[in-house]
C-alpha cells in the first residue's frame, strides 16, 4: 500500500478498450483517472492542460500514433503501452516506456504494470511523504486501554486486529486469548505503520509479516483463514505483486 496517488489518462481509439482499462483504473486505489481520450491529439491537449503522471497508451491510432505521441510527451510523464501488436515492443523500449501490455490483458497484468509506475514515482519521492513513511515505519508499539489498564502492545507480535462493533480484538503471537479494547478499527488503522499492516476486510487488519499463505480470496495467518473483501482486494493485490518473484 502507498500514499502516492498517480494521475493518469487512457488513450485508445477502441471504446471497449477504453472502458475496460477505465474499470481497471477505478479498481486501483493509487490511480486517479483524469481523462479518457479516443485519439492522440485529444490526449495531447489534456497533457498540455494538466499535470499527468501516467499514460496508458495504445499504439496504432489514426492521425498521430501512440509511438509518435510518446516522443513528445514530457519525461515527467511515464507511459505504459497497451496494444494488440507485439512487434512494437522494441520501439516501446526505445522511448523508455515503463511497461508494454499486450491485449487482451487481465487486471493482474495491469496491476503489475501500474505498480512499476508507483515504484518509479515513489523513488523520486516527496520529502514530506518520505518523512511520514519513515516515521510510521519506526513505530514499534502502541498503548491500548484494556480492563482499566494501559497495555503496551508490541506491533511485531500482533497477528491481526479484529473489529467487533465498538471493540477490537487484538490477536497476538503465543497468546490464545485476544486483548479486548474499546476503539474503532478505523481509528486504529490511522495509527498503524502502513508498510506493516493492511486492512483486507471491514472487520480485519492483518500484520503482513504474519501471512503464511494466500489462497484464492483468503489469507492464512496462524492457521486462521481470513477473507479478502472486494473493497480491499486492490490494495492487497498491490502488496502481493510488489513482493512477487513472478
Amino acid at each position: 500500500m502507498s500514499d502516492l496517488i498517480l494521475s493518469c489518462i487512457i488513450v485508445d481509439d477502441e471504446p471497449m478498450a477504453l472502458n475496460l482499462i477505465q474499470s481497471y483504473v477505478e479498481k486501483t486505489s493509487f490511480l486517479a483517472l483524469k481523462a479518457k481520450c479516443s485519439n492522440a491529439i485529444e490526449a495531447l491537449q489534456v497533457l498540455n492542460q494538466q499535470e499527468i503522471n501516467l499514460v496508458f497508451l495504445d499504439i496504432q491510432m489514426p492521425d498521430l500514433s501512440g509511438l509518435e505521441l510518446s516522443k513528445i510527451i514530457s519525461k515527467n510523464t511515464r507511459i505504459i503501452f497497451t496494444t494488440a501488436f507485439d512487434q512494437y515492443a522494441l520501439d516501446g523500449f526505445k522511448v523508455e516506456a515503463l511497461d508494454y501490455l499486450l491485449k487482451p490483458f487481465n487486471y493482474t497484468e495491469f496491476l503489475m504494470a501500474s505498480n512499476k509506475a508507483l515504484t518509479w514515482f515513489g523513488m523520486l519521492g516527496k520529502p514530506s511523504l518520505n518523512k511520514e513513511i519513515v516515521k510510521q515505519s519506526e513505530k514499534e508499539f502502541l498503548f491500548v486501554k484494556s480492563e482499566y489498564r494501559q497495555l503496551k502492545i508490541n506491533l511485531k507480535e500482533v497477528l491481526l486486529f479484529e473489529g467487533l462493533k465498538d471493540y477490537i480484538k487484538i490477536w497476538m503471537d503465543q497468546n490464545p486469548k485476544p486483548i479486548l479494547t474499546l476503539m474503532s478499527l478505523k481509528s486504529l488503522e490511522n495509527e498503524l505503520p502502513k508498510d506493516q499492516f493492511l486492512r483486507i476486510h471491514r472487520s480485519f487488519i492483518i500484520n503482513l509479516e504474519k501471512i503464511e499463505a494466500v489462497e484464492r480470496s483468503q489469507v492464512l495467518i496462524a492457521k486462521r483463514r481470513i477473507t479478502i473483501s472486494e473493497q480491499y482486494k486492490p490494495d492487497f493485490l498491490c502488496y502481493v505483486s510488489r513482493n512477487s518473484l513472478l
